[in-house]
Formats: structure tokens, sequence, C-alpha cells
């Protein structure tokens, strides 16, 4: 339950539509859903603007499909699995028909794009193998009506492609700059623009990549003042990143009449 969803509840009750008693029925599923194997935590939205998603590495397929039945029933939206397998894919369409997997992340009720969902989030990535962790982040965006510019495969090494791209950098409200290797670009992006930026460092890379490790270390150590650095392959917790810097401001949208 968010918080335009509590807003409508009360506003209910208070006209006669819905029962006090109705009312508590569904309260009663906050702040969170005992399920056995997990707590459901249908507070996450009044706390801090978005809700839980569900990871689903190490989750069984059963868990899986549970955890997004109890998401879904509690009016939760959008609704995200992370990270899935086939098997787990699966199990969860089966029980909650009509959502749509995208590459490894499965979405249900996608947040429509407001007229006014404000300036555009660049994702931007140094080479095509950085595409999976960046479309991670991407759809995690889209699931909650940001607007993207997506700008691919402008690594370092080859200097001019990201020069070729630089109006595409402008009016934009971030940026999410994934890379592997050496991760340098992060730091050409982070001193070319004052947008927020935020670094997501992949285990793209040769032996002395260390798995994502060299480009983790040189995007913390960056000469380019502010950027925010998540953790290795988190495409997840770069759009969480991002919707967090937003979540001001898409609150006054939502407030305004």
């Amino acid at each position: 339950m968010d918080e335009a969803a509590l807003r409508a509840l009360l506003s209910d009750v208070a006209s006669g539509i819905v029962a006090p008693d109705a009312a508590v029925a569904r309260l009663r599923r906050l702040p969170f859903a005992d399920l056995g194997f997990a707590r459901i935590d249908h507070h996450r939205s009044l706390r801090q603007g978005f809700p839980e998603a569900v990871y689903g590495p190490g989750k069984s397929p059963e868990h899986c499909a549970a955890a997004v039945s109890e998401l879904l029933a509690s009016g939760s939206g959008p609704v995200l699995v992370t990270r899935v397998e086939d098997t787990q894919a699966a199990a969860c369409l089966a029980a909650a028909p009509g959502g749509i997997r995208r590459g490894n992340t499965l979405l249900w009720r996608q947040t429509p794009m407001l007229d006014d969902a404000g300036l555009p989030v660049a994702v931007i990535t140094a080479g095509t193998a950085d595409l999976a962790v960046a479309d991670e982040c991407a759809v995690v965006l889209e699931a909650h009506g940001v607007s993207l510019r997506r700008i691919d495969d402008v690594g370092v090494a080859g200097l001019h492609r990201l020069l070729a791209s630089l109006d595409d950098l402008d009016g934009i409200s971030a940026a999410v700059v994934v890379a592997g290797m050496e991760g340098a670009l992060v730091s050409v992006i982070g001193g070319l623009i004052p947008a927020p930026v935020i670094a997501v460092p992949t285990s793209v890379g040769y032996g002395a990549g260390l798995g994502g490790v060299t480009a983790l270390l040189a995007m913390l150590a960056t000469c380019a003042s502010g950027v925010t650095v998540v953790g290795i392959d988190n495409g997840f917790g770069a759009a969480c990143a991002v919707l967090r810097l937003l979540e001001p401001a898409r609150r006054h949208r939502g407030s305004t009449p």
C-alpha cells in the first residue's frame, strides 16, 4: 500500500463508501505479512516511496511465486522479481498471470509514465557486455514511471563515441553509468555534467579486473566529485538510488492539484 492508496482508503472511510471494519481488514496487512519463510514488507512504499522487490537468487520457485502473490494481493505496485531463473519465472507467471519478463526481471503493475514525469534519467554503458546490468536498472526505473534515455557502448577506449552523444546528456535529472574493465567512463561523465551520477561497476574484464573489483575501486577513487557508487553488477541498486533522488520531486508533483 502506498501513500496515495492509504489516502484514498481513509477518504472512502470518511465518506462512508468503505466500512471501518473493511478498512481495518485491509490495514491488517501493514506493516508486513508473515508467510513463514518470508515477511513481506507492505509498509515500504509509505516509508521509502517504492515497494519491496523480490530478489530471485536463493529462493525456490514456490517462494518467489508466493511472495509475488502476496504483493499483488496487497495492491502493491509495481511488483518486481529480479535475477530470475526460468523455473522461477514460470512459477511466478503461473501464479500471477499478466506479468511480463524483460531479461531476467519480472514485472507486474508498471506505473504509467506521467505527462510531467520530469527530466529523463540517462542509463549509459561502456560496452555491450555491460548491457545486462544496465537493462536491469532500466527495467526498474521504467517500472516506476521514470523516463529513460539510453546511451550504449561509449567506453573510453573509443572516446569519440561518447563525444558524439554529448547532446544526449543535456537536460537529464541523473545519469547511471555502467562500466567494467577499469571503470574509467564514470570519471569522464562525472566531469562533464552537473546531474547526479550513479556508478555501477560490472564484473566484465580480464584477470586484473578481479571480477569487477578493479572497476569498483576506480569508481570509488574517481576524481569527479560527488559520484555515488553501488555494488558490482547492482543495476537494481542503482535504480533505487535514482528513485530516492527523485522521490521528493515525485511526491511534490503527486500532491500538486
